[in-house]
């Protein structure tokens, strides 16, 4: 706590300064969203350089007055609550004046910016992102309420802690973990009693894009059991970027590389050459759209791709065929496919990449 009020303080301090020699008082970012500020580490993925490029925002600039004004007023409210011990959301904090914010995305992005500019977590900053992700499986631990939760005992599905840094006594006997990118997939493998039947695992869903809090639970289970972590993806770009984000990281988030990253990280399927090798019927593919190919192409520029020759040969069948599939195509070779033939298969012969 002591260290995000002398951080915030030292900002204001600035301010300050700046006032007193009668110049305008300007915060200095780094400029998060550029790659040209990133680079790639095998162990951790995709980090900020120590010396990026940066941005400022002004207060003499009418473009960026207004910016500089919120950055201060969200400052000012992280402090109160760091004195405090108090906790907020980020929609708490775009609903506390919704004229002022203008729209969440907003805070989101100024949440972010204070993050990477004081060079503290989120989390350390009490604000809490609303979680969206879901676990199941052979999994116990401790909310830092004190609430027992028990994964293992039902085919419940309980949603990933806010606060994962707060959790303790995590128990599992799993021998691995599965993170599916669907919801749909997520309930069906539930319903077939998976977790259980094969061996016991844990298995995660981040409901489509991972949001932060199951990118931190990831990595804190990784942490503690360090067993093999298999992804479960449709087989399209969106699919490989979401992988990405899991075992790699994002770049608008790679300051923070280090918690949230797993490089362990397999992918298990949908594989591009799994489509061909199991004869999945041409009328449940689905054709490439324009922005398939250019999502596609970017990712194969990534550097990452370059060592990850096995993904590499993936992403040109894929770009070759120009067709996609979701997980749901092996429906069609039966209803229950996924479950009982294709994934016991792959876990039992080492069908990941």
């Amino acid at each position: 706590s002591s260290e995000v009020l002398k951080a915030i303080e030292n900002v204001i301090e600035g301010v300050f300064k700046s006032l007193a020699q009668k110049k305008a008082p300007v915060l200095t970012l780094a400029k998060r969203s550029d790659w040209r500020n990133i680079e790639f580490k095998d162990s951790v993925g995709l980090q900020m350089k120590p010396r990026c490029t940066t941005r400022q925002i002004r207060s003499d600039c009418p473009s960026s007055a207004p910016r500089f004004a919120l950055m201060l007023k969200i400052l000012s409210m992280i402090y109160k609550m760091v004195q405090s011990n108090t906790y907020a959301t980020k929609r708490d904090i775009y609903y506390s004046d919704t004229l002022l914010f203008g729209s969440q995305s907003v805070v989101d992005n100024i949440i972010n910016d204070i993050s990477c500019m004081l060079k503290i977590p989120r989390r350390s900053l009490h604000i809490l992102s609303t979680t969206k992700g879901f676990v199941a499986g052979n999994l116990s631990y401790t909310d830092e309420d004190g609430t027992k939760v028990n994964c293992t005992c039902s085919a419940t599905v309980f949603t990933v802690p806010s606060n994962v840094e707060g959790i303790k006594n995590l128990i599992s006997h799993a021998k691995f973990m599965l993170i599916v990118e669907k919801d749909a997939t997520f309930q069906r493998l539930l319903d077939d009693d998976f977790c259980n039947k094969l061996s016991p695992c844990i298995m995660i869903t981040g409901r489509g894009i991972p949001d932060l809090n199951t990118r931190l639970f990831v990595r804190k289970l990784w942490d503690s059991f360090q067993i093999p972590v298999f992804t479960l993806m449709d087989a399209d770009p969106h699919g490989v970027e979401i992988m990405c984000i899991y075992k790699y990281g994002s770049v608008s988030m790679s300051f923070e590389a280090h918690h949230l990253t797993v490089p362990s990280i397999k992918w298990l399927g949908l594989l591009p050459s799994d489509l061909q090798r199991l004869n999945i019927c041409k009328d449940v593919l689905i054709p490439f759209t324009k922005q398939d190919q250019n999502k596609l192409a970017s990712i194969q520029k990534r550097p990452y791709i370059a060592c990850q020759p096995a993904w590499k040969n993936e992403l040109e069948i894929m770009a070759a065929s120009k067709l996609k599939a979701e997980i749901q195509a092996l429906t069609s070779l039966s209803s229950d496919y996924l479950s009982r033939v294709y994934l016991p298969n792959k876990l039992q012969f080492g069908g990941w990449l």
